[in-house]
């Protein structure tokens, strides 16, 4: 289906933008915002295909392959394979393939993970060290807060589900242009979620049918050239198309005190466990609603939503 813009809020865009003015003026107000014009180091300009597949050579990376643009995390409508990171990136640069998994214009995906990825959380300092030598990444943030650097690629036209991370990040755009969109914490009703990722999987195409409430979700949306830097609050959903062939580094920092998140994260995607807590109190509350005929238990609902929205909601909101 041919893609089609749906209307959407500018992501501001701001040159010149230090340390001091990150954290006055635009940190507190937790929204999107590009900053252009960062010291990003060599890596710009280095980063050629030729470059990095001599500089990382023919170390073994696991990468998501799919044969469709869209990739769906919740109906896993891609395979895992892994190949040396010379012969990926070779591939994932190309748009016709002579040798593939699935099809000859499959799409390529590399998300880094630590060495064991149950345990270790990524850092390209760790598990690409030369590459890491290129990268000047902003220090807005103090280096006890530093979670994880996750270097991606992605092939073009590849489009990432919509989705939302517990944790502050810098996406550093090092080659090739993306469109991101994003929504709101405020939209989460409207966003058909499981677990952290939305089912709304086309958002320029969405079946309203399905999914009639996503209308209502305020779109912001910005195009990332290369070098620039799009700062994504914790908690906003985003939607991540890769125009061309492209190189990235996500960097994660812990906006909440570190006693608040699960210890046993490495993605930086699982809830804080206050939240956690929450979730499974109020399961089992719903559970023993199911101990009521239907008029109670509808109406006994609706009193706990009431509770939460007077106890827990944010007045400026609306």
């Amino acid at each position: 289906m041919e893609r089609r813009e749906l209307p959407a809020v500018r992501v501001p865009s701001l040159s010149g933008v230090t340390r001091e003015r990150f954290l006055r003026d635009i940190y507190p107000r937790r929204e999107p915002v590009v900053l252009k014009g960062m010291e990003l180091g060599s890596c710009t300009t280095k980063w050629t295909v030729d470059y990095l597949s001599q500089a990382v050579g023919s170390k073994e990376v696991k990468i998501h392959v799919s044969a469709v643009p869209q990739m769906d995390f919740l109906s896993k409508n891609f395979v895992y394979r892994t190949l040396p990171f010379d012969v990926f990136v070779r591939r994932a640069a190309e748009v016709k393939h002579k040798e593939y998994f699935l099809s000859e214009d499959e799409k390529y995906y590399l998300r880094t993970v630590g060495e064991d990825a149950r345990k270790d959380i990524a850092d390209i300092r760790k598990q690409f060290p030369v590459l890491a030598e290129d990268v000047q990444i902003p220090e807005y943030f103090e280096k006890e807060q530093f979670f994880s650097s996750v270097f991606r690629i992605s092939s073009a036209g590849l489009q990432l589900w919509t989705h939302y991370d517990v944790m502050d990040n810098f996406l550093i755009q090092v080659s090739g242009r993306k469109r991101v969109v994003l929504y709101s914490p405020r939209d989460v009703p409207y966003l058909y979620l499981s677990g952290t990722k939305s089912e709304v999987l086309d958002v320029d195409n969405p079946d309203f049918e399905k999914y009639p409430l996503f209308v209502k979700a305020r779109r912001y949306q910005c195009y990332l050239e290369a070098g620039d830097v799009l700062f994504i609050p914790a908690m906003w959903f985003h939607n991540v198309i890769s125009e061309e062939f492209g190189v990235a580094l996500n960097v994660f920092w812990k906006h909440l005190p570190a006693e608040c998140y699960d210890k046993s994260d490495t993605y930086g995607n699982k809830d804080p466990t206050a939240a956690s807590r929450a979730i499974q109190i109020l399961d089992r509350a719903l559970k023993t609603l199911e101990e009521l005929p239907e008029e109670y238990r509808d109406f006994y609902a609706r009193r706990m939503v009431l509770r939460i929205q007077e106890k827990a909601y944010r007045n400026d909101y609306g």
